[in-house]
């Protein structure tokens, strides 16, 4: 395996989809409210998501691999990094170089909807460099905002900063979808983060589900993930959100199923991640089927 491989492989660029279509609640909001926004506008919008999702990927990685994290992980399909580095030594140095370029790729598209949108996008664009920069080493030491962050970058800041980059207005519409944005990737973490607990304390992480255990943990993340479901119901029956928005409903039943399945599936890995691949299909359903209904 090339270095340059390598380094692909640690922006695992698998999971990369979701930043797009985290970015894409903000532009189908922003369709809905006026006059669709300018096609390069929006392109850089979602340009921008995809290389913010592949700096905090990158430099996770690279700090994982310098941690010893990643030579005593159990790795699976949907938890435990990419592997590339403990493959590929030596690719170590081009990682973090790649997840500063990705960085600063970012910090460049943020200027120029600065210099367009003002101090909105200041707030928000800081907001999201110091998450980016901060996840691994010092958020990951606290239960509360290593819960919390995830759905924060991927949620207010990414939804909430692309409707401010489109021009377009912070209403009920985005208020809700980010709120069910925050609730379905900060649900995603923490469910992902049950197979690694055991190595993450051993390397002085204190997410949740080393704090309070695995049990509490599959309880809490089952909560989130029903509530998503409350948040867009509650929206439409608010009229914040257009009828249409009711298509992200339909995964709720499976939801539910997984909900009451995961504190069983603890002590069975083959379970646990056939379980976490479903909650991932759950996840990118909800969220392509609001973006469909919202743009209907």
């Amino acid at each position: 395996m090339s270095e340059a491989i390598a380094v692909v492989r640690a922006s695992r660029p698998n999971f990369l989809v979701l930043a797009p279509l985290c970015a894409g609640l903000g532009v189908a909001v922003a369709w809905q409210q006026s006059t669709p926004p300018a096609l390069t506008d929006t392109l850089l919008v979602l340009i921008g998501a995809v290389l913010a999702h592949a700096a905090v990927n990158l430099l996770n990685e690279y700090e994982d691999f310098v941690s010893g994290l990643d030579l005593i992980t159990r790795r699976t399909p949907f938890s435990g990094g990419s592997g590339a580095l403990p493959e590929r030594p030596s690719a170590a140095k081009r990682v973090l170089l790649a997840a500063g370029g990705t960085l600063a790729l970012v910090i460049g598209i943020g200027l120029y909807f600065l210099w367009l949108r003002g101090l909105p996008m200041l707030v928000l664009g800081v907001a999201g460099v110091v998450l980016v920069v901060t996840y691994t080493r010092w958020i990951t030491r606290s239960p509360l905002l290593c819960l919390l962050a995830p759905g924060l970058g991927f949620g207010p800041v990414m939804v909430l900063g692309s409707l401010i980059a489109l021009d377009a207005t912070l209403d009920a519409a985005a208020l809700t979808v980010s709120l069910i944005s925050l609730l379905l990737v900060s649900e995603l973490l923490l469910i992902n983060q049950i197979p690694d607990a055991d190595a993450d304390r051993k390397v002085g992480r204190r997410h949740l589900v080393i704090t309070h255990g695995k049990p509490a943990a599959a309880r809490l993340a089952g909560i989130m993930l029903l509530a998503s479901y409350g948040v867009l119901a509650a929206g439409l029956l608010a009229g914040w959100l257009p009828t249409w928005s009711a298509l992200a409903l339909a995964p709720a039943p499976a939801a539910l199923w997984l909900s009451l399945r995961l504190p069983g599936a603890l002590a069975d890995p083959r379970r646990l991640n056939n379980l976490l691949g479903t909650n991932i299909v759950i996840l990118l359903a909800t969220l392509t089927l609001l973006i469909c209904g919202l743009s209907l």
